[in-house]
């Protein structure tokens, strides 16, 4: 019904109405705009019941404060706090209250509230929601116990808030990292970057947070500011570079190029290299990927932005020597750059040079030959994946790889 523009007058929270179940499809409906996001709509219909403010019922009134809480969050923790002090409240209000007052950073109320409310608490926060809750109040407080126990020169004191702190700290990273992750799931960085500025204050000397900052950055193009997180880390294990996980080593690479770095690059490279060689060297049945990793990411990188002489060369060497590096994985992310290439081929939107053609048609030659053992893909146990009897090999695949490469330049074979 609409009612702009007109009065309407209030039908009361009556025995009629609560028959109707108006109510409930109302905020039934308001749920279903919420989670398409459609805040404006939801408001417009949780405000459009013919019900005074004062009659609302308890879940209308708890909803109207939830919708409103970006643009009149005064009204919405009034709305909230007032549902607290009533007999029956949503049993999601007293969580709900405690979440938005740290959301908007309220700490000392949301403080306040869980004291003087402790009986609820059992009641109404899972055991996985207070420690979260906990964790988070503990550290705003926490920093000021160390210091306080600094200048009383309280070693006791002092060792028991540091672990305190710590553990809170330990506790409040995994929450963190696991709201974050929804947000990368959703390829939502910037949200993910405003998650982890919010943090910056607790947690930046943590190497996880750092870690992902520093990824989180990199999917952004912000090349530069996640140099300023990688760093660090490579630098502290440099002396064992290898410890350092090749993703890393691979996007602090990327990261170098982008920004013109090419000689801090090829420095990073050439350490990579000395310390595989050392492992071959040691233990030459060790399989070592992280230089096979790097060149395979700065290879795709080129191949994105169209360079595919230069890119597919750093893949194929990245592969090299093929029965230590060829494998199912690394032929995964391989076999793209070529896939990619080929369809630019064929839509003549790439020309590649005969010399390139023909190292293409040498790799997957190699491949042929020392891929007859390695899977193209590994079979889940609970999906059915169909193929049929030897066509799941790296040998099959390079085969016909290199016959599309025939078909597309014009050979016959």
């Amino acid at each position: 019904m609409t009612t702009e523009g007109i009065d309407v007058h209030s039908v009361g929270n009556t025995l009629v109405l609560h028959q109707t179940a108006l109510i409930e499809a109302f905020n039934l409906k308001a749920v279903y705009l919420m989670n398409w996001l459609n805040v404006q709509q939801c408001d417009m219909l949780l405000q459009c019941m013919c019900v005074s403010c004062q009659e609302l019922d308890p879940v209308t009134l708890h909803n109207q404060a939830l919708v409103n809480m970006d643009t009149k969050p005064s009204e919405g923790f009034e709305k909230l706090a007032f549902l607290l002090q009533q007999p029956s409240f949503p049993p999601v209000t007293f969580g709900n209250l405690l979440l938005l007052y740290c959301k908007h950073e309220y700490f000392d109320l949301a403080a306040d509230v869980l004291a003087e409310n402790a009986h609820l608490t059992y009641k109404f926060l899972s055991p996985y929601m207070y420690e979260f809750l906990d964790a988070l109040l503990t550290c705003q407080t926490a920093p000021e116990e160390v210091q306080e126990a600094r200048l009383a020169r309280d070693d006791e004191a002092q060792k028991k808030a540091l672990q305190d702190y710590d553990l809170m700290q330990e506790k409040y990273i995994v929450v963190l990292m696991a709201q974050a992750k929804i947000y990368w799931n959703r390829e939502n960085f910037q949200m993910v970057e405003k998650i982890f500025r919010k943090s910056v204050e607790f947690c930046n000397e943590d190497d996880t947070w750092k870690l992902n900052v520093a990824h989180v950055l990199f999917m952004q193009n912000k090349y530069k500011e996640a140099i300023g997180f990688y760093e660090p880390i490579v630098k502290k294990h440099y002396d064992n570079i290898l410890n350092v996980s090749a993703v890393v080593l691979a996007n602090l690479c990327v990261s170098y190029i982008m920004t013109s770095q090419n000689e801090e690059a090829e420095e990073l490279m050439r350490k990579i290299e000395k310390e595989e060689e050392q492992i071959s060297y040691d233990d030459p049945d060790k399989k070592v990927f992280h230089l096979c990793i790097v060149n395979l990411v700065i290879g795709t990188l080129y191949c994105a932005k169209g360079n595919y002489d230069f890119g597919i060369s750093r893949v194929i060497k990245s592969l090299e020597p093929y029965n230590k590096k060829l494998g199912t994985d690394t032929w995964f992310y391989a076999k793209r750059c070529f896939l990619s290439l080929l369809e630019n081929m064929s839509k003549h939107m790439v020309m590649l040079r005969d010399a390139v053609i023909q190292e293409c048609i040498q790799f997957l030659e190699h491949c042929e030959v020392y891929g007859k053992e390695v899977p193209a893909i590994i079979e889940q146990p609970l999906e059915e994946i169909h193929i049929h009897i030897g066509k799941n090999t790296v040998t099959y695949e390079a085969r016909l790889l290199k016959a599309l490469f025939y078909e597309v330049i014009g050979w016959n074979k």
